[in-house]
């Protein structure tokens, strides 16, 4: 009996998963995962409880209720320089994962090409493989990670249909300049090619760094995609609230295959994004702060260990340089990592709790 599909064959649990089942597994602190840990606002709670208890929890229109793409409308002109309709060009989603996968299904045809600047965060280059686009990739060189037009030329083909653009980046921590965006924008223009950003990290940036969304970039608006959403911002990564700003001819297509694939986003939770999506500017202001010091003591810690961080402009992902260290990859060294830590606690305690 074979009722797996050929797109599934061979695939596996990814990394950061598999990491996080065996932190749990060991009792260990998670570093693989990005988990957001920061309380949530207690508003956005009062919020959610409202309208829970309000009966607030029947579908919605596919691409969300009017007053949050209200808010999201709002929200975009006043961070992200951009102006869209929110009846027409904003789509609410379940999750950013669902913008993602709902625009690659309404906007891309199987067998299209589809550019990653690698690294690259792995559920993106995942989730094109297993809905039959073709990965395809430009690597950029750390600790810089800076990408040319040149490049960018180089690593597109005949089949090339899309590029996916996330900044600030998972797994890099590397936010992108205005004169790479252009870059960007004149290849896109020339091969006329959708461009499709993940911006979920827009708030977590550090030093002051602006956050440039791709689509207020050039001409970019007309052929771009620009995906956000409330996970990282407000600490709700099980919520799945996700949303895409995109020109009306695009949004459409995304939200009809929005509803096929998931009806829609959950119902009470849209209403708490609004409260999410109102506070005020220094909730902004303490969020980064709060993940600057966190990083800073992190890269601190690599340090003091032996590792060389490269040190993010923005997101809550850090990279080292692990290739001083024993093992034959980054995996397996962690792995070695784990069972060094647990003869460790073997010795100290007859009954460790594992």
């Amino acid at each position: 009996m074979t009722f797996i599909s050929n797109a599934v064959r061979g695939l596996v649990q990814s990394d950061i998963r598999a990491m996080t089942r065996e932190c749990n597994r060991v009792g260990g602190i998670n570093l693989g995962q990005g988990v957001c840990r920061l309380p949530v606002e207690p508003a956005i709670l009062d919020a959610a409880a409202r309208a829970l208890h309000s009966d607030m929890n029947s579908y919605t229109l596919a691409e969300g209720i009017p007053q949050l793409r209200a808010a999201i409308a709002g929200k975009v002109a006043r961070h992200n320089g951009l102006h869209p309709n929110p009846e027409t060009e904003v789509v609410v989603t379940a999750g950013t994962t669902a913008a993602y996968v709902s625009s690659l299904v309404a906007l891309l045809n199987r067998g299209d090409g589809i550019l990653f600047f690698e690294p690259f965060y792995g559920y993106h280059v995942g989730v094109a493989s297993i809905l039959g686009y073709e990965p395809q990739f430009l690597e950029l060189q750390p600790p810089g990670f800076e990408i040319t037009e040149a490049a960018i030329r180089g690593a597109i083909n005949e089949r090339t249909r899309a590029i996916v653009v996330c900044t600030p980046s998972n797994p890099s921590g590397r936010m992108l300049s205005e004169h790479e965006l252009q870059a960007i924008a004149r290849v896109a223009h020339d091969r006329d090619l959708l461009v499709i950003t993940d911006e979920i990290y827009e708030f977590i940036r550090y030093e002051g760094r602006p956050h440039i969304s791709p689509a207020s970039v050039g001409e970019l608006w007309s052929r771009t995609v620009s995906i956000m959403g409330m996970s990282k911002t407000y600490s709700v990564t099980g919520w799945r609230l996700g949303y895409a700003v995109t020109p009306a001819e695009l949004a459409l297509p995304i939200s009809l295959t929005h509803d096929l694939l998931y009806i829609c986003a959950p119902a009470p939770l849209q209403h708490a994004a609004i409260t999410a999506l109102e506070l005020p500017d220094d909730y902004y202001t303490r969020l980064a702060q709060t993940y600057e010091q966190r990083r800073d003591r992190m890269c601190n810690a690599l340090r003091a260990s032996g590792l060389d961080p490269i040190v993010p402009e923005g997101s809550y992902f850090v990279l080292a340089d692990v290739y001083s260290r024993r093992g034959e990859s980054a995996l397996a060294e962690a792995e070695a990592a784990k069972g060094r830590k647990l003869e460790a606690a073997l010795r100290k305690s007859p009954t460790p709790r594992i």
